[in-house]
Order: C-alpha cells, then structure tokens, then sequence
C-alpha cells in the first residue's frame, strides 16, 4: 500500500508532536504540521488530521473550506456532543482522542480512499454514508468466528491479545488472521482492516 500523506493541526505543540510519531510509526508520511487551520502550505496533504480541542463558527468555517478543496479531514474530539456539527461542517471522519492507534492509522487510510470514517459508539446518533463507487466483493465470505477476529484485529490487538480476548489459543489466533489475510486478499493487518471497511464488513 502507497504511503498516504498526512498534515496535522492540533493547538498543543505536544499533541501536534505525538500525533506525528504516532501517525509516522504507523507507516503514514506526515508532511507538515501546524497549530491552527488555514496553514498547511505547499502541496496539499492526502488526509488531514485534526486534533479539536473545541468548536467555534470559525473553524468550523474552515474545516468547510477544506472539505470544499477537497482534503478529507479526520477530526479527533474529546467526546461525543460536538459530533454532529463537525459532522455537518464537513469533517470525512470522526473518532474519539481514546480510540486505539491502530484505528487512527486504518481511519487515515480509509479517507485516504475516498471512504468515511465514524466512530462506533456515534452511529446511532449519526447516519453513515455508503462509500461511493463499486467494490469488488468477496470470494468466500468469513465466518462468524473470523469477523470477531477482524474487529478485535482492527482495534490493534496482537494475536496474543486476541487469543485472550477470545479465551482461544495463540495458534488459533494466528491461524484465523491469516484466513482473514487471504480472503480479503491483502497482505497486512492495516490493510484488511480498510479493505473490511470498503466492503462493509467493519465500522470504524
């Protein structure tokens, strides 16, 4: 999978600094940072990363100016009651500052592709759009059992941590993520996560 560039914008120079590591270590090329909206600079960035601290018509002006330049943006909010209205404003992805990095890391992709992104506990407050185009769909379908696994696999959790999880052995583990590997036919975690997305078998 092609590295996917990403700029991210958070008031607080520590959160700016590890939201970059983070979005880095996961294999994500973040090409500028910046305290405030309206100062990415330069090329535009596939995805932006928007750490919102709070909402005011301004920038949530703003955030509609992006979307109108068509940079999709995934906004990380400390709770719930600022959903709908970033939302609405133009955000492509919402989830919370407590979700997993691993589900950071899959929501850029996912927006990356033309996708959206929302997090599970806001969607019986906020309806979901389908991705638009056509998706290849599967060639054998998983089981009851793999599609566990798959959620739990897009949550970051290791093989080790799945096998717990779901009180079954390491080996198991191991054995039903390649299952899942092949018949979403991709070669990574990360990426049978966003794949999983396109084909609606996950909700991020």
């Amino acid at each position: 999978m092609s590295e996917v560039r990403v700029w991210v914008i958070s008031e607080d120079p520590w959160a700016r600094a590890g939201l970059a590591t983070l979005l880095a270590g996961q294999g994500l090329e973040v090409v500028g940072q910046s305290p405030g909206e309206g100062e990415a600079s330069g090329e535009l960035p596939d995805v932006i990363v928007w750490d919102w601290a709070a909402q005011s018509e301004k920038t949530l002006a703003s955030l509609a100016g992006l979307s109108d330049v068509g940079v999709p943006v995934l906004a990380l909010l400390n709770d719930e009651t600022e959903a709908a209205r970033v939302l609405s404003a133009g955000a492509q992805g919402i989830l919370l500052r407590e979700d997993e990095p691993q589900t950071l890391s899959v929501a850029v992709r996912a927006l990356a592709q033309g996708l959206m992104v929302l997090e599970p506990r806001l969607s019986s407050l906020l309806a979901f759009p389908q991705p638009q185009g056509e998706t290849e769909p599967l060639g054998e379908a998983l089981t009851p059992r793999e599609l566990q696994v798959l959620h739990l696999l897009a949550e970051g959790l290791s093989n080790k941590q799945i096998a717990k999880r779901l009180e079954i052995s390491e080996h198991t583990a191991k054995f039903h993520v390649a299952a899942i590997l092949s018949k979403l036919g991709v070669e990574s975690r990360t990426e049978a996560a966003v794949r999983a997305v396109q084909l609606g078998l996950l909700l991020l």
